[in-house]
């Protein structure tokens, strides 16, 4: 019993992380809708002209010497996205260190199944578009929306198996991983050898740093910032800066868990002698007192990395993302009837609605059928299939990609349209296969 206990224990810490994101996901997932219907229905009403020009408004920072300045737009998906790509950039590192990606043969299936879904879609994207200067968008279908993937996976049902969740959470920040070299690699302009060489000593700054056991987190966020400056200088797009600095933060508690369990006792007992006896902590100066060791105490036994995630979580949810949604996918319908018609939107949609999945459901048979992997828990390939099509919703890392590889033109507004068509396609087809698999599983129950 005691041995249930404990793996029920642990099986609960190693999904908190998962569960947290889910239920940010499911509720940020519906502010996402909102702020993408906001922007459809600004960019086609009468007032469309302030919506386009609102975004190209020009913002400037720094001194009147050395003006940072940018557009609206740029702010939002340099800047604010290099935040996106900080808290992308810890999720990746945790779950290399202590999650599903930590050992080689937990990372197979999700690594296997995240490179099919990102080599199948672009090798259709690239079949239609193959020869014109579209081609160069074949990296648009390679990539999911993890919140989006997982807020439907979180409105279809809590009947569903954990292993699922898990299986397309690892599958997407793998999947993240691969967006995040595609950028680097592939849609970075020409280089500038200072501010790249900059960029680089900064980074090891900050290596150095973690090396030396620095805890505090400011001392990084600042020379983030500088790393941010270094990258957008550089040519290498700016939210690179994120993932690095990411990678640099300290996984390691300045207290373990044997000293924060002793040093809690003895407070805890400190508290309860400081009680004055009507229960408010207000009246009573030692309680207060033992608190605020208590809260010291724990951010000394909490990991940088994992401070700095839960501080991102919701202000990434809640605002970064559906503000680069708002300020991306205000689309002219006529667009639509446009994309009906394009190569490009054909290579996306096509992608992302069958690609991923026949790439996921191939690749992830590969290696169970090799004996490198196993499938999650009573997840069946139905389920798999499901998790497939919500791979598709690529729309907040498709935009992304879009606009790197099509900058501001006519066939960015059709790949944008084509990404908003593919992924609502796909998310209804994955959310039905989830409630299918949800039903069968129901049914299949012993009363």
């Amino acid at each position: 019993m005691a041995g249930d206990e404990a793996t029920s224990s642990l099986l609960e810490r190693v999904l908190e992380p998962f569960h947290e994101f889910e239920d940010a996901g499911t509720l940020g997932g519906i502010v996402l809708l909102a702020c993408t219907a906001v922007a459809l229905a600004w960019a086609n009403s009468p007032w469309s002209d302030s919506y386009f020009r609102l975004w190209e408004a020009k913002l400037a920072i720094g001194t009147a010497a050395h003006p940072l300045e940018l557009s609206l737009h740029a702010w939002i998906n340099d800047a604010l996205m290099a935040v996106f790509f900080l808290l992308v950039g810890l999720e990746i590192k945790r779950e290399c260190l202590v999650g599903e990606l930590a050992t080689v043969r937990q990372a197979t299936l999700p690594f296997a199944a995240a490179l099919g879904g990102m080599i199948v879609p672009a090798l259709f994207y690239a079949a239609v578009n193959g020869g014109t200067p579209a081609v160069h968008g074949w990296g648009v279908p390679m990539a999911t929306d993890i919140a989006f993937a997982l807020g439907i996976l979180g409105l279809a049902g809590r009947g569903l198996p954990v292993g699922l969740r898990v299986f397309l959470a690892a599958l997407a920040i793998a999947d993240d991983i691969g967006a995040v070299l595609v950028i680097a690699i592939f849609y970075t302009p020409a280089l500038h050898v200072g501010a790249l060489g900059a960029a680089v000593a900064l980074f090891l700054a900050l290596l150095a740093m973690a090396r030396l056991r620095v805890h505090r987190l400011w001392p990084y966020l600042v020379l983030g910032v500088c790393l941010w400056i270094a990258m957008h200088e550089s040519g290498v797009h700016a939210t690179i800066a994120g993932v690095l600095l990411a990678f640099a933060i300290p996984s390691d508690a300045r207290a373990n868990a044997d000293e924060f369990s002793r040093c809690a006792r003895s407070l805890l007992e400190e508290f309860d002698r400081g009680e004055t006896g009507d229960l408010l902590v207000l009246t009573s100066k030692a309680q207060i007192d033992t608190l605020h060791r208590l809260d010291v105490l724990s951010t000394r036994a909490t990991p940088a990395l994992l401070r700095l995630e839960h501080a991102l979580h919701r202000m990434v949810a809640f605002a970064i993302v559906p503000l680069f949604a708002l300020a991306n996918a205000g689309v002219r319908l006529t667009t639509f009837g446009d994309a009906l018609a394009s190569p490009v939107s054909h290579g996306i949609v096509l992608g992302l609605v069958a690609g991923k999945p026949i790439g996921i459901l191939v690749f992830t048979w590969i290696v169970v059928r090799a004996g490198l992997a196993t499938l999650p828990d009573r997840v069946t390939w139905r389920g798999v299939a499901a998790v497939g099509c919500l791979a598709g919703v690529g729309f907040t890392m498709a935009l992304f990609v879009a606009m790197l590889a099509f900058g501001p033109s006519e066939t960015l507004e059709t790949a944008t349209a084509g990404i908003l068509i593919a992924s609502t396609i796909a998310g209804v087809l994955g959310y039905a296969l989830l409630r299918a698999t949800s039903r069968a599983r129901s049914t299949s129950a012993p009363n």
